[in-house]
């Protein structure tokens, strides 16, 4: 299977997302663990993986956070 890494325009979401003032803890967490791995080699850690969960299970949290939080999910490690 090929390593994932965080794609372009979801690096652009995680970029605009980290720049927003109005954006929450846990956004930020799921937005710099997606910019951590555009070069691969890296996964999202399990306090990352719980935090970008909880971003797009939010009503409240916009489109750009959703997108760099569910590829930083994608790329968290299968446990098991």
């Amino acid at each position: 299977m090929p390593e994932k890494k965080t794609g372009k325009s979801a690096a652009s979401a995680a970029a605009k997302t980290l720049r927003d003032g109005r954006t929450g803890a846990d956004s930020k967490a799921a937005a710099g663990s997606a910019l951590s791995q555009v070069k691969g080699g890296r996964s999202t850690g399990v306090k990352a993986a719980q935090a970008a969960s909880d971003v797009l299970q939010s009503p409240d949290t916009g489109k750009a956070s959703k997108k760099a939080a569910g590829s930083a999910l994608s790329q968290k490690k299968k446990s098991g």
